[in-house]
């Protein structure tokens, strides 16, 4: 077949070259010099003509059609060269027009057929020229002998031509000789072209004794009823055809009717029992967890809906539901991969499914949740306990890819009753429960109706939180940052509160959680950026200063997190125009030790902008002292429970001290919060602590305040001592007990 396919395309290739001289010569003699209107007319009815009026004679494979004949009209009213490009076109045409019917008709002999039309045309031509002369000249005459010898010429060409070239190719493709296939078609192809020849002959004497435009419109019309008869007798033909063969049908499927039938009852039979079993398949799949096989939230909902059912049929409800989440399983998941988070999941539904009677069930919803229905309660204590166990149960190690692994799980129990109407409100519950046990870290939760108006009220202030920020309720309250040493205001603390609509001032304790679990504390601590910044920077062009008013913000761990930050802080200081080194933000010690490597290279980034960075409640938290030295930090802020703790002179005082003293040695400035005495604050000062705030000087106040506040420059210079009084030099006090 390859070698075949070779020889096929050798022979093409050495056909296009010739068609290629052909189709040149005619390019060449400006085939469009003798275009005209009755060429134009010709042309499209040579086209018409091998398209679409093709007779085919009886008992023959001869297809008798008028575009041979016009084209040899063309060639004697027209010339060669055009002629040449008008048998390309005719050829052409008509092989496309039938692979657009529906014809089997390869690509290659298209193409053998395309490029024998003009080589045959050419030869035709010349050799009518050389044996007659110009063709124009021997039409002209009008001698009929001369115009048969004429025609008898161009049609013998055609003829030895395109049959050598056809039968070429035929022998190459059927491995046949050339001379089988050409006696074979012998016949067919000499009627063909003689039959060609004449008509053309007639249809010459037409044209001069008539006119080429009305011999081809008679011709066009003509062609058009035929088109027209054959389309009817086609259709005849077909419906003949059709109804010949629905009878042969009908009696073969007659015949065939009760082998068929016997068959159809089989089949039936066997499609029933596979319908059953593939009923039983779906309905499998859509009401059970494909991981773990146990009953997934749809099953789930729908045996509540009958529990709620028979409880409100039997007066009383004897179940409990109980959501389960796993602990950690996250963090396992993320570092062990989820191959092996899927065989945690399906050995603890293997532990729920080990734990729950028949009558109960064991569910897994979706990810790490888990769902339990206890029925035939005596007690509710039962569900508690029950919960208890279950919680020791999966906490056991779990053994995967030779690693123990260990999870833990947070409950949240409902109990059934009188007042779900729906399995979803009793599932919303136990979940508002499960909820609150992950809040609090308590292995299980019972609900009750105060949790549900938590979880509305939360979930109602969660959006006016969202309408808060676009409105810009926020407002800032700022308490005064002291230098112990001399007295005087040196900056402040923006704190923010939440001028409510209807609930006026909202504590932060309530909306800063909040904000932090909904991502909310992002938007609105830039919010906050920039109004502090433009407040502290008007106030510094109102009151200067030698050290000019340096303001601190809260930045929570959430917001320390975001890759953003960076980018936020330098575009509130652009749009502000505050000065970088005026600007302190204070982050948690938890904050920051989270992720130490990373909260370096955040820390050292915020630094480079000019920005002084700050730990705020330092003592609280876990800091790493291994890291603490290494943190680009310019403050510590000693927590208010140890300074509050100064007063009784108890260990927490020694706290303090040890902590500024930790400050000096890293060349850390400290601030002490909830300064509320005079006692305290002379025991900072003796300590050397550089700053503080509190009560004792001013608790956060307005902007007007504030304001009232900077008029005045020497409000706290009372609390400064008038005179130290001397101290023994023997004596071997603590700067504690000496203040003291």
């Amino acid at each position: 077949m390859e070698q075949q396919d070779k020889l096929i395309n050798i022979y093409l290739a050495s056909l296009i070259p010739i068609s290629a001289i052909a189709i040149g010569w005619a390019l060449q003699n400006d085939p469009l010099r003798n275009l005209d209107g009755g060429f134009i007319a010709l042309g499209l009815l040579t086209i018409f003509s091998a398209c679409w009026l093709r007779i085919q004679l009886p008992r023959t494979n001869v297809h008798l059609t008028l575009s041979d004949a016009l084209t040899i009209l063309s060639m004697l009213l027209y010339g060669g060269s055009i002629t040449i490009l008008l048998a390309l076109a005719e050829v052409a045409a008509g092989a496309i027009n039938l692979r657009l019917r529906g014809t089997e008709l390869r690509w290659k002999t298209m193409a053998i057929n395309v490029l024998a039309a003009p080589i045959g045309v050419f030869a035709a031509y010349h050799t009518a020229i050389f044996l007659f002369g110009p063709l124009d000249q021997v039409v002209a005459r009008n001698d009929f002998t001369s115009l048969i010898w004429l025609l008898l010429t161009i049609t013998i060409t055609l003829f030895a031509i395109n049959s050598a070239i056809v039968s070429i190719f035929a022998a190459i493709k059927t491995k046949k000789s050339i001379w089988f296939h050409w006696k074979a078609n012998l016949l067919d192809a000499a009627v063909m072209n003689v039959l060609g020849g004449l008509m053309a002959g007639v249809i010459l004497k037409a044209v001069t004794q008539l006119n080429l435009y009305i011999v081809a419109a008679t011709v066009g019309f003509f062609g058009v009823i035929f088109l027209t008869f054959r389309h009817f007798v086609s259709d005849a033909r077909r419906s003949a055809e059709i109804a010949h063969r629905e009878q042969q049908e009908r009696y073969e499927l007659a015949e065939k009717h009760v082998v068929e039938l016997e068959h159809y009852v089989a089949e039936l039979e066997k499609t029933a029992d596979a319908l059953q079993k593939s009923h039983e398949k779906f309905r499998h799949a859509a009401y059970h967890d494909a991981l773990t096989g146990l009953p997934n939230r749809n099953f789930f909902i729908e045996r509540l809906k009958e529990l709620l059912l028979e409880g409100a049929e039997a007066g009383e409800f004897k179940f409990a539901i109980l959501l389960i989440d796993l602990y950690r399983f996250k963090t396992i998941n993320e570092s062990l991969g989820h191959s092996v988070g899927d065989r945690l999941i399906t050995n603890v539904g293997v532990r729920l499914s080990e734990m729950v009677r028949e009558s109960d069930m064991a569910a897994r919803f979706s990810g790490d949740k888990f769902g339990i229905i206890l029925t035939d309660l005596l007690e509710k204590e039962e569900a508690a306990a029950f919960a208890n166990r279950l919680s020791a149960r999966i906490s056991e190690p779990y053994m995967l890819d030779d690693r123990q692994v260990f999870t833990d799980v947070r409950v949240g129990i409902a109990f059934g009753n009188s007042k779900y109407a729906e399995a979803e409100d009793l599932l919303r519950d136990a979940d508002i429960a499960m909820y609150y046990a992950k809040d609090s870290n308590e292995k299980h939760v019972i609900f009750d109706q105060k949790m549900h108006v938590r979880a509305v009220t939360r979930l109602q202030l969660e959006t006016d939180l969202r309408y808060a920020i676009e409105r810009h309720e926020f407002e800032l309250h700022y308490q005064p940052i002291v230098a112990l040493e001399t007295a005087r205001l040196v900056g402040f603390e923006a704190l923010v509160r939440w001028n409510h609509p209807q609930r006026g001032l909202v504590p932060p304790n309530e909306f800063i959680p909040i904000s932090e679990s909904t991502g909310l504390i992002i938007p609105m601590t830039v919010q906050i950026l920039e109004s502090a910044c433009k407040q502290v920077k008007e106030w510094q062009l109102r009151y200067p200063s030698a050290v000019p008013l340096s303001i601190a913000v809260n930045i929570s761990g959430k917001h320390f997190a975001d890759p953003g930050l960076v980018s936020q802080i330098k575009n509130v200081l652009a749009i502000s125009g505050f000065e970088p080194s005026s600007l302190k933000l204070e982050l948690t010690e938890s904050a920051i030790m989270e992720n130490a490597e990373r909260a370096i290279q955040m820390l050292t980034q915020i630094k480079e902008i000019g920005v002084q960075l700050s730990i705020d409640d330092f003592g609280t938290g876990y800091s790493s002292l291994s890291y603490l030295h290494r943190f680009p930090i310019d403050l510590l802020k000693v927590d208010r429970s140890f300074v509050s703790a100064m007063e009784e002179n108890s260990e927490n005082g020694e706290i303090v001290r040890t902590v500024i003293a930790l400050a000096k040695a890293l060349r850390l400035n400290v601030v002490a919060e909830g300064i509320e005495s005079i006692h305290q604050f002379h025991q900072l000062r003796i300590l050397k602590c550089e700053y503080g705030q509190g009560y004792l000087f001013s608790k956060p106040q307005s902007v007007a305040d504030i304001e009232a506040l900077l008029a005045d420059e020497g409000h706290w210079q009372h609390f400064l001592p008038q005179a130290p009084r001397p101290v023994p030099a023997a004596a071997n006090i603590s700067p504690l007990r000496l203040a003291n």
